[in-house]
């Protein structure tokens, strides 16, 4: 039965009473450890409690509820997870109404309180015409939350009341999804504080079968085979590593930063004496990078290939709403975590963002297909094409985002933007994909810095973080030496 007790207790019942749940004591549950490779526990939804129960003043709750207005599951123990959010069938159907999740650590008999998760998610992704999203595999979704190891849940979703029925009524085939990033070996990343390395982790992953057949990188196969096989990697794994030659050799878990010389000598380079004119005298200092290895992205879990837009002419900030409860070693859980729900739960290509930076100013490697191409993400609906979308890891609404992380900002973009002649105090003009803000088809004249809320009707990436791109605009201007 793998740890999964259902409590005979309806959750509204649990929660107005503060009675214990009823789940297994520490002696009789069963122990499940979490999955060295991560994984993903998928839970149907069900109505909360029997027709006509009502708990005075416990929001969630009607009189008679019905089973289309009132879902969740009990509380049960469950395989360890660290990541949870929710999905449904039907991309296209939002969830009108609230969603709300609690949790018990690892190892404890205490329950989180109760958390709510963000239903305004379906933002994030591919334009409307794209074949990302055309797949028949893309589901509704909230914004995943990280919640840290826990041994069990308890959900109740309630739909919006006060609005007509139709739209009360919650999208079908709702799930709550556990995701556990998995276990991992050592990797060095920024501790925030005084630049030094510090431990945090990525998890093994198995070396290729065919390790002749590793992609397109511009080596032989047999050369990219042989590394392959000498660092332990898969095919797909040396598929994505490739596309960041020259700038970090095949199997790297870095690329090391550069200063402003050294950044535009590399790009020259790299870019076989293409680079304009223009761009070259403005790229500005490349930040170090955590590549996908270095952060333990599981290659198997994405389509396999790239797929690029023409240029880079904007940058979209985004924050990933998945809280702040998390320490800046845990962040590469988090990706990983945020990646599994982003291409298991949700049903997208890849991870969404180009990029992710963590609240100790780290920068990682997002969706892959190379650092400094333009690859096309699933970020900002109807503004994918011609952009990069930069999420910083956290919820920025009513919590300032750290210094550092703002910085990054500002050094990722003044690299970027610079390699495609983009200066971020300057508009540009992008063309719509369709969105809930601007129809199809339009020129949206927007900042090349934009929020998330410049190109859809959304909070993203939170008031407060969306309140320091003015400035992060003048200091990656600056870091160009413009």
């Amino acid at each position: 039965m793998r740890g999964f007790l259902a409590s005979s207790i309806g959750v509204a019942t649990a929660a107005a009473l503060a009675l214990p749940l009823a789940l297994s004591t520490p002696a009789q549950a069963e122990s499940v450890p979490a999955d060295p490779a991560g994984s993903t526990q998928s839970l149907p939804l069900v109505p909360l409690a029997p027709s006509g129960a009502r708990i005075p003043g416990v929001p969630g709750m009607s009189t008679a509820p019905d089973p289309a207005e009132t879902r969740g599951l009990a509380a049960r123990e469950v395989k360890t997870f660290s990541l949870v959010g929710l999905v449904w069938d039907d991309v296209t159907t939002p969830l009108v109404g609230s969603v709300q999740v609690r949790t018990r650590a690892v190892g404890t008999r205490q329950w989180s309180d109760w958390q709510d998760l963000d239903t305004h998610n379906g933002e994030h992704a591919a334009d409307p015409d794209a074949t990302e999203r055309g797949t028949g595999r893309v589901r509704g979704s909230t914004a995943p939350l990280w919640v840290g190891a826990s041994d069990a849940v308890e959900v109740r979703v309630q739909a919006e009341t006060g609005t007509t029925r139709s739209a009360s009524r919650l999208p079908s085939g709702m799930r709550i999804e556990l995701v556990d990033p998995g276990s991992a070996a050592p990797v060095a990343v920024l501790d925030g504080k005084n630049g030094t390395g510090t431990t945090t982790t990525r998890p093994a992953q198995r070396p290729a079968d065919d390790p002749d057949d590793l992609g397109d990188s511009g080596d032989s196969d047999d050369d990219k085979g042989d590394t392959a096989v000498q660092t332990g990697m898969t095919m797909e794994m040396a598929e994505a590593s490739s596309a960041n030659l020259p700038h970090a050799p095949l199997g790297a878990l870095e690329i090391p930063a550069l200063n402003k010389a050294d950044s535009t000598a590399d790009a020259v380079f790299a870019s076989d004496g293409e680079l304009t004119a223009a761009a070259a005298p403005y790229i500005g200092p490349r930040p170090k990078i955590v590549t996908r290895r270095g952060w333990g992205a599981d290659e198997s879990l994405r389509e396999t290939g790239f797929v690029y837009t023409s240029t880079v002419k904007a940058a979209f900030v985004h924050h990933t709403a998945s809280g702040n409860n998390y320490a800046c070693k845990d962040a590469p859980a988090v990706l990983r975590s945020l990646y599994r729900y982003h291409v298991v739960s949700s049903g997208w290509r890849d991870f969404g963002y180009n990029f992710a930076v963590d609240k100790c100013g780290t920068v990682y490697e997002g969706r892959a297909g190379g650092v400094a191409k333009p690859v096309l993400g699933a970020h900002t609906m109807g503004f994918n094409a011609d952009s990069m979308g930069i999420a910083v890891i956290g919820t920025y609404t009513s919590t300032a985002p750290p210094a550092p992380a703002v910085d990054a900002v500002a050094r990722l973009t003044a690299w970027k933007l610079g390699l495609f002649g983009a200066d971020p105090r300057a508009k540009t003009t992008l063309k719509s994909g369709g969105g809930n803000r601007y129809p199809k088809g339009s020129n949206v004249k927007l900042n090349v810095i934009s929020g998330h809320r410049d190109g859809f009707a959304t909070e993203c990436p939170g008031r407060l973080l969306y309140n320091q791109l003015p400035p992060t605009r003048t200091t990656s201007a600056k870091l160009q030496g413009r």
